[in-house]
């Protein structure tokens, strides 16, 4: 069972289009599926639909081997470190 402050950092990392799937996977042990069936049923139908269509355009790089390989992180260097993250941060 997934704790609230679990819950938000996935959706969250879900909705950030340069997080893939994996990084969720490798942080949370959530698979792609799993992940899809969590924000199912945690966003409002038109938020999910919008979600899904952006995850599966060409904009997201959500699935690592869509992804531009001069990527490297799984987040942008800007963003501020998150205490209790599993990925090491500088």
């Amino acid at each position: 069972m997934l704790t609230e402050r679990e819950l938000d950092r996935i959706m969250e990392m879900a909705w950030e289009d340069r997080t893939p799937f994996e990084a969720i996977l490798f942080q949370f042990g959530l698979p792609e599926k799993e992940v899809i069936k969590l924000m199912r049923g945690n966003l409002k139908r038109s938020s999910f639909n919008r979600w899904r269509k952006r995850v599966n355009s060409g904009v997201s790089q959500k699935h690592l081997k869509k992804r531009n390989p001069e990527i490297t992180r799984f987040k942008c260097t800007r963003q501020r470190a998150i205490s209790g993250n599993k990925i090491s941060k500088r």
